[in-house]
């Protein structure tokens, strides 16, 4: 299939794991992939939590293309808890995870021909949460906050969607009878599972689609926790 053939897509905090396997899933079909990302490798290198690396990002990608057709906010941000977490950590976090999705849209909205989209990666974290989670939780649960708030002034140009994962394993992690159980679907995710669904969003198929958040966690956060019950146990 080439649904994405010729469209430039760019992808942040797209070297490795869901944000790679999201980048291969828009190339296999045609699509012209930017990414950008703190590791060292073919692609442009930078911190998106600086306003400077983002202006020089946006610059290189309309000079190159022209236009943009999809924004995917991928970038993982900090994870640090009340505890251990410092001002700067929690700053850092909001940055990476809120100001440059919003930032890198304004840089492209001009450049968004109709029928564009931009996918925020979210979190099943932005309405539930373990201790210590502070510095990631804020940022996703502002991301999902965002993404509506951007589908209604970037309407009806621009569609806007955020994907909420749950477990997904992007590590080759060895499962055990016990993870897989308290997953109602039996199983872990894996990056196909949110790549699957940010190429649909992407397409033509969902065009009715704007301003929703899509959870994806094997049904997870539906389930009710008691102990003995669904391979839950009570460690005290």
């Amino acid at each position: 299939m080439e649904r994405f053939k010729n469209k430039v897509i760019v992808v942040t905090g797209g070297a490795k794991g869901i944000g790679a396997r999201i980048s291969e899933c828009f190339r296999s079909e045609g699509a012209k992939v930017e990414i950008i990302d703190k590791t060292a490798g073919k692609w442009f290198v930078g911190d998106i939590a600086e306003k400077s690396v983002l202006d020089d990002f946006a610059s290189f990608v309309i000079k190159k293309h022209g236009k943009i057709n999809i924004l995917i906010n991928n970038a993982l941000p900090l994870m640090k808890g009340i505890n251990e977490g410092t001002w700067e950590e929690f700053i850092y976090a909001q940055k990476v995870g809120v100001a440059a999705p919003f930032y890198l849209s304004k840089l492209f909205k001009d450049y968004f021909p109709p029928g564009s989209s931009i996918i925020n990666i979210s979190s099943s974290r932005d309405r539930m949460s373990q201790p210590q989670t502070e510095t990631y939780t804020a940022a996703k649960g502002g991301l999902s906050a965002l993404t509506h708030a951007l589908a209604m002034s970037l309407a009806p140009k621009v569609r806007v969607n955020s994907i909420s994962p749950g477990w997904i394993d992007i590590l080759g992690y060895e499962t055990s009878e016990e993870d897989n159980i308290q997953q109602p679907v039996g199983r872990i995710g894996n990056s196909d599972d949110i790549a699957s669904m940010v190429l649909f969003l992407c397409s033509e198929e969902a065009g009715f689609i704007t301003g929703e958040n899509i959870v994806i966690d094997g049904g997870m956060s539906h389930l009710m926790i008691y102990h003995g019950d669904n391979g839950w146990k009570l460690n005290k």
